[in-house]
Formats: C-alpha cells, sequence, structure tokens
C-alpha cells in the first residue's frame, strides 16, 4: 500500500484514501463496542479492498455489519491488541512504494463506535505476508511472509505506531510438491502461552520452525531443537495451543490432515502423537486446509476445508490430546478461508472467500455440533474474521 494515500479525518474518526475511488460508508448502526463485535479482512485492492466492522448478536447469531472502511489493499489478516485500543492488518501484496515486500498498517480503535483510524505502516521485508499476530506482552508485532519465505518483528510504538522492523529471519530449503514447495513458505507464526518461544509453521518446508522469543528486545534464536518435520507434502499452514498449554495442533494444507503434538514448555518441544484427514472417508474431490481453531472449553477442535466446504469436527481427548472425529458441518459457501469462534463459545462464523459470505452457526457445547442460525452477511472476499478481546 501507498503511505502516501492517507489522510486523516477527524470528523469520521477514521481514515480515507486520497484516490479517485475513495469510498467510506459511515457508520451503519451507533453504540458502544461490545465483546460480540467483530472485524472481517477481505481480499482487494484500491476501491474493493477494506476492513468491516460487524456485531453478533449473542442470542440469536444474528450478524449486523457496523461500517465500512475501503480502500485498503488486501488486508488479509488481523491482530486486535488485548486491550482492544489497536488493530494491525497486513497488506498482501508484492511490492510496496517500489519496494520489494508488503506492509503492515496501524489502526487505533475508537472505543464507542469501532471505527479505525489510520495510524501508520511499514514495509514487512517479505511478499504476501498473510499473517500477523502480536506477542502476549504487547510490545511486538509478528509477521509472516508467504512468498518473502521470511518472519519480521516490529515494534509497538507509543500510541500504537509501529516502529521499523527489528527481527528479521530468511528460511531456506523447499520440500516434495514441486507447484507448492518450491521454496519456504512460511503461513502463521505464533507466540508460545508463556511468550518464551515462536512457532513457525512453513508449508514450503514441511515443518514448523521453533524459536526462542527474547520477550524484551523482540529478537529470536534458533530453538534448541530447531524445527518439527511434518510428513512430505503435508504443508503445514495455521497452529494453535491447547487451552491447557500441553497440547498443540496444527493443520496441513496439502494433504488435509491435522497433526496432534504434547507439547514440553519448558524446552519448546513438539512431540507428535497423530496425524488425523479434516475429509470423510468417502471424498475425493481436490480439497485445501486452512484454519484451526479450538472451543474456549478446550473439549473440541474446528478446522477448515476449501474444495469439501466445511468445517471440520473434533473431540480432545484431556488427557492425551488424541483427536476423534466428530463430523462435519457444510460452511453454505466457497471456499471458507477462515472462521472464529465466538467470546462465549456460543458461535461460530465462517468467512467464504469465494461466494463472499460471512455464515453463523450455534456449537452445541456438549457435543461440539454446529448448526446454521439462518443468518449472514455479505462481505466481498472474506478472509479473517478477528473478535474484540
Amino acid at each position: 500500500m501507498n503511505r502516501r494515500r492517507f489522510i486523516r479525518n477527524s470528523s469520521l474518526g477514521s481514515i480515507m484514501i486520497i484516490t479517485p475511488r475513495s469510498y467510506f460508508s459511515g457508520l451503519l448502526i451507533k453504540g458502544d463496542l461490545t465483546r460480540n463485535d467483530f472485524y472481517i479482512g477481505t481480499y482487494g485492492t484500491g476501491h474493493a479492498g477494506g476492513i468491516y466492522l460487524c456485531r453478533l448478536n449473542s442470542r440469536t447469531g444474528q450478524i449486523i455489519k457496523r461500517e465500512e472502511i475501503r480502500g485498503i489493499d488486501n488486508p488479509s489478516f488481523l491482530a486486535i491488541t488485548k486491550g482492544n485500543h489497536f488493530l494491525y492488518a497486513v497488506n498482501e501484496i508484492d511490492e510496496s512504494d517500489a519496494h520489494p515486500g508488503g506492509e503492515v498498517s496501524s489502526f487505533a480503535i475508537d472505543p464507542v463506535t469501532g471505527k479505525l483510524k489510520y495510524l501508520n505502516s511499514q514495509l514487512t521485508l517479505g511478499g504476501l505476508p498473510c499473517y500477523i499476530s502480536i506477542d502476549h506482552k504487547g510490545k511486538f508485532v509478528l509477521i509472516a511472509n508467504y512468498s518473502g519465505g521470511n518472519v519480521t518483528i516490529l515494534p509497538i510504538l507509543d500510541e500504537g505506531m509501529l516502529g521499523k522492523h527489528i527481527e528479521f529471519v530468511q528460511h531456506t530449503g523447499q520440500s516434495i510438491n514441486p507447484d507448492r514447495q518450491g521454496a519456504p513458505h512460511p503461513h502463521s507464526i505464533i507466540p508460545s502461552p508463556d511468550n518464551h518461544f515462536i512457532f513457525v509453521p512453513d508449508l514450503g518446508l514441511d515443518k514448523i520452525l521453533i524459536y526462542k522469543f527474547d520477550q524484551e528486545t523482540g529478537t529470536l534464536m534458533q530453538n534448541t531443537t530447531p524445527c518439527m518435520s511434518l510428513n512430505p507434502g503435508a504443508g503445514p499452514r495455521h497452529f494453535t495451543f491447547h487451552p491447557s498449554g500441553r497440547f498443540a495442533y496444527v493443520i496441513n494444507e496439502l494433504n488435509s490432515t491435522i497433526t496432534a503434538f504434547s507439547y514440553e514448555s519448558a524446552r519448546g518441544e513438539l512431540q507428535e502423537i497423530q496425524a488425523i484427514s479434516t475429509l470423510p472417508e468417502d471424498y475425493t474431490g481436490i480439497n485445501y486446509c486452512a484454519d484451526i481453531h479450538i472451543h474456549p472449553n478446550g473439549k473440541f477442535l474446528y478446522g477448515s476445508n476449501r474444495g469439501h466446504n466445511s468445517i471440520a469436527i473434533f473431540t480432545i481427548n484431556q488427557e492425551t490430546g488424541i483427536l476423534a472425529r466428530a463430523g462435519h458441518e457444510a460452511t453454505q459457501g466457497d471456499y471458507p478461508r477462515n472462521f472464529a469462534i465466538g467470546p462465549a463459545g456460543k458461535f461460530l462464523l465462517a468467512a467464504n472467500q469465494r461466494s463472499n459470505t460471512v455464515i453463523s452457526f450455534r456449537i452445541n457445547d456438549e457435543t461440539g455440533d454446529l448448526s446454521s442460525t439462518g443468518y449472514s452477511v455479505s462481505i466481498p472476499k472474506p478472509v479473517c474474521v478477528k473478535f474484540l478481546n
């Protein structure tokens, strides 16, 4: 994104873009922010790119669109600080202001309206940044650059602005799929529950790289056990820890599996305990896995299937971490790239990228089953759903 296109608009408390195609819809619904408000990141450049603020009705599962902020290039993945003061969005592009690589943009969140006020942007030093997270102390943003094959860390400065990068690590190597694994492709970056380690699933390498993390300086050092290798051709994508901290799980895009691990927190080590398919046994079509989340009660794990167009449902053995298949729920749309579980664990929202919808499902907290609420919202190319903390 060209940083020079941003200007402040104090009357809107938000951002405007100086282009002939500028657009801002304004606030659609008034009211203070609640924990049921969420933002949606999308694909699209120029007028078509944007972030959307919505609200989930905590009783019915209805989704209400509150605000549209257009003119933000490919804000494909979002992260929100614990106090809900700031939002950070990767701009998933290959070049910015003639510099190779993407950008990350920072925004202040209005505590009443939820409007976003642009603060600043920084280069990510790698093409197609596809994932962003925040360390548990709220001092740094962590970025995975897919086509750049690297990860970067930037400091969060006063008032939420981002400083220039303080860490950059280039991955090297390849794996067996010539179309997708001829080079490294980091696809997510996750801090450990104690904030001492950083885990980076690399789709191109079939590895989860593990780094020691200096919480004061934001720098990385290769862990004593530097990586966890997965089955060749797996394509690890998104990664999550169990609420107990004893287990971790990665969803593998290319072979449609989830790998379960036991986790040794003192050394930052993973030990594989299971690999299980996300697909029904009789499915023979093309599929690419995308996102993974665990229910707040720790009993259920969900993964998205693009192609089968479903959310795979698993139960979690609380003693062993082993997954058991519990079914699939169609997402009522095409290519569910990302999804999110609401703050109370009552609803799951699935973002169907190609059919331009976000669909609401009710979660049975006894079985983990999903059932459609009948509610949805139309959003162009939704690819990330992020609730306020």
